[in-house]
């Protein structure tokens, strides 16, 4: 019986120090994300489309943000970025992070964000938003999808600063 539990207890610790080095091997620097956009409900009149530098243009778009290690400490790894939006109900593990996606301002809405971290260098994202977006008309309805996936490129983020830790509410 002791033996067991001494064996219970050891693999309890080497799975909280897993779990830690996990954490702890994410990489903070200049990463690259690819995300892909769609719209169920297009708050664009018939027959218009987007601009294709939009983020609701069809195809992939690629950017490059500064990951610190502030933004690893709070979300484990690069989020998504809105001003007029902020994240709550924020639940993370040593496997990704769950929550609601909360907008207000120009888009106002909410949704839901999860992210998965598959290794140090690598993580991929979906966001889904309800709500509505204001338009020279008025507001208009929107809803999409974005799914997105992080590459690490190098611990030097060059020209490219890093953006502001976004609020948990």
């Amino acid at each position: 019986m002791r033996h067991r539990q001494s064996a219970i207890t050891i693999t309890c610790v080497f799975a909280i120090g897993v779990v830690a080095l996990w954490a702890q091997a994410r990489k903070s620097g200049l990463w690259e994300v690819t995300s892909t956009t769609t719209l169920q409900q297009s708050p664009f009149p018939p027959g218009m489309t987007p601009p294709a530098d939009s983020p609701l243009a069809r195809g992939p778009h690629t950017t490059q943000i500064c990951l610190t290690q502030a933004m690893i400490d709070r979300f484990g790894g690069p989020i998504p970025q809105n001003g007029d939006c902020q994240f709550s109900d924020l639940k993370r593990d040593e496997h990704g992070m769950k929550a609601t996606l909360v907008c207000s301002g120009r888009m106002v809405g909410n949704g839901s964000y999860e992210a998965t971290w598959l290794d140090p260098e690598h993580a991929k994202s979906k966001a889904h938003f309800t709500g509505t977006v204001q338009g020279r008309s008025g507001p208009r309805t929107i809803e999409w999808t974005r799914e997105s996936t992080s590459v690490f490129k190098s611990a030097d983020c060059g020209d490219i600063k890093p953006l502001p830790l976004p609020e948990v509410k």
